[in-house]
């Protein structure tokens, strides 16, 4: 198991000394976010924080409440090529994927289109089905979140202050 482990390293770090992937400003936009955010909603208080992981090739997400612990959910963003994909882990227990494309050299706005969702319940059930993440300044951003069901389309709108 650890040969295994090892090995993997080896390959990954082999992988690493390869040719650095083309510059992608949404990607690097959205990585400025790192650290921890708050916003009020009518159902109380949200946190959302970013970390860079996987030697800077993923953003994680993580959002989470006052209350309701398992209500909690995440996100992951990753360059490929010119694009920024995501993949949401909603607390309505299916994972939408979606995509940005075309941001623009400042990227201050990043438009996330649907792709696909797995693990839907049924073909009219809730899903998240398009994001738009808006730079105010190095203290603010908003999200504009898309949601789908049988009644309908509906955005929220959440305006995220920095708190670390």
């Amino acid at each position: 198991m650890a040969l295994c482990f090892g090995l993997s390293l080896l390959a990954c770090g082999g992988a690493a000394a390869a040719a650095e992937p083309p510059a992608n400003p949404a990607f690097e936009k959205l990585k400025t976010l790192v650290g921890t955010w708050e916003t009020k909603t009518p159902h109380g208080r949200s946190t959302v924080s970013y970390e860079v992981v996987s030697a800077g090739s993923a953003l994680l997400e993580r959002i989470g409440g006052d209350e309701h612990k398992e209500m909690d959910m995440v996100t992951m963003y990753h360059p490929d090529g010119g694009k920024v994909l995501m993949t949401h882990y909603c607390s309505a227990k299916n994972q939408p994927r979606m995509k940005a494309e075309n941001a623009g050299k400042d990227a201050s706005t990043i438009t996330f289109s649907f792709v696909d969702v797995t693990n839907l319940s049924a073909p009219d059930a809730g899903h998240m089905a398009g994001l738009v993440v808006k730079f105010e300044d190095e203290s603010h951003f908003t999200q504009e979140w898309k949601w789908k069901d049988k009644s309908g389309e509906k955005v929220e709108v959440f305006r995220w202050t920095r708190t670390k």
